[in-house]
């Protein structure tokens, strides 16, 4: 239920990518290339080389790699490669981090040495915990997965309320619950709803006290699952195996209605290519007020963040891109685009990510509208690259830091809202939405 799709992630770093750079180039010729299109479908092992171009690859592309310690990466890198092996009872008496000095070129023929041919799925999981030690939520280490035979498969549950990224939000309270279910798929074949609590996956409990269990992840990958759900309108709880089965992935559309007193309201999915324009063509008739949802919009592409705002506001700046030493760039409301000239109230939650809090927080600290519903995520912390490695795996590398419009940090911290409306599961089960009621009576 909760995975990453490769070809999506690659789509979604070269659509927020700041302009592309040169391949990056070691002192030996190895390099990694900024990624154009979706990986090869063969490639070689993984091997020594592969971490050697991710590490050279971080140090030279990475928003802060040309002033970092690589001997931090380099233990991150070793740390990892060291449990890979033991938990396959392969570890080796003669495995020892080398002395490292700072000198990214000595420490790597040192770290190389010592590794000799390498171990494939260690030095996988070296190149993994590599990136993750840069603590950055746009910065990854993605390995393609084939399509399994006869098309992609699935529970049909696609939403989850505590869901960020591949992992679950640390700032969750119980309960956890579903959003949203496919229709005619596994999940809704055997009675799953929105709005139905996940009180355990696989026995793994969703929250430990007041705090969510980040370890149910793993247990929601598992085919079967096994589901304990509780139905919040009766209080009734159940068990369910679930068993994942074909599913059809639907390209994102954006879709809106009339709301009584004729305002239309706007769900926008995601901020991919073409979507400011579908957005503008729903509002072609100029309303007084647009409720515009964001909730659970993951991101996208900043060229379509200021698009879409160039429907409301003139001559703003949106956000800045930082590098880490020179001035800032400024990015600037789009207006090729018409004025609607509507009121504009916009709804958000912790599912709102990247592009979605930098529409968000241009939003408010421009004051072109209101914010309803929870904070957004906070993981915005700038748009990535795609380099491919020689494996065929991708490193996704921010170049440049984002800030807000008043040069405000949102990334870890969000975009608070204007006022506080969280979806229930008992909401989502009766079909209420407290967003929207409260956007009404302020409208």
């Amino acid at each position: 239920m909760i995975r990453a799709l490769c070809a999506a992630v690659l789509v979604a770093a070269c659509s927020m990518s700041a302009p592309a750079s040169s391949p990056a180039t070691t002192t030996s010729g190895e390099r990694c290339t900024a990624a154009t299109a979706p990986p090869p479908e063969s490639a070689p092992p993984t091997s020594v080389n592969t971490l050697r171009q991710a590490y050279f690859c971080v140090l030279d592309n990475y928003y802060s790699g040309p002033a970092m310690d690589p001997k931090a990466l380099l233990k991150s890198a070793f740390a990892a490669y060291t449990q890979d092996l033991m938990r396959r009872d392969a570890d080796r008496a003669d495995l020892r981090l080398p002395e490292l000095t700072g000198n990214r070129d000595i420490d790597w023929a040192a770290f190389a040495k010592v590794l000799g041919a390498g171990d494939v799925s260690a030095l996988r999981a070296a190149i993994t915990a590599m990136v993750a030690g840069l603590h950055d939520n746009h910065a990854r280490a993605v390995r393609p997965t084939p399509q399994p035979e006869g098309g992609p498969t699935g529970t049909g549950i696609v939403g989850i309320s505590a869901r960020q990224g591949q992992q679950l939000d640390p700032a969750a309270k119980p309960p956890l619950f579903i959003t949203s279910v496919l229709p005619g798929r596994p999940a809704a074949k055997a009675g799953i709803r929105p709005g139905d609590i996940i009180v355990k996956a696989n026995g793994v409990p969703a929250f430990i006290g007041n705090t969510v269990n980040q370890s149910i992840v793993a247990a929601f990958a598992t085919n079967p699952v096994k589901l304990t759900l509780k139905r919040p309108t009766m209080g009734r709880t159940r068990t369910v195996d679930l068993k994942e089965g074909p599913i059809t992935r639907q390209p994102p559309a954006v879709t809106s209605k009339t709301l009584p007193g004729g305002a239309v309201y706007v769900q926008l999915p995601g901020f991919f290519e073409g979507a400011a324009d579908q957005v503008i063509a729903k509002l072609k008739g100029k309303p007084k007020a647009v409720v515009l949802d964001l909730r659970g919009n993951g991101g996208g592409s900043p060229r379509e963040v200021t698009r879409l705002l160039g429907a409301f506001a003139h001559g703003k700046v949106t956000s800045y891109f930082c590098p880490l030493k020179g001035d800032c760039a400024p990015n600037r409301t789009d207006d090729t685009v018409a004025l609607l000239g509507s009121r504009l109230v916009v709804l958000t939650d912790r599912g709102c990510a990247s592009a979605c809090e930098d529409f968000s927080a241009a939003v408010k600290d421009n004051r072109l509208g209101t914010l309803i519903g929870t904070r957004t995520a906070g993981a915005v912390s700038g748009p990535a690259e795609g380099y491919l490695l020689n494996d065929g795996s991708l490193l996704l590398l921010p170049k440049v830091r984002h800030l807000g419009p008043v040069h405000e940090i949102i990334d870890t911290i969000g975009v608070p809202v204007d006022h506080y409306a969280p979806m229930t599961a008992l909401d989502l089960a009766t079909g209420r939405d407290p967003g929207v009621v409260k956007a009404l009576e302020l409208l």
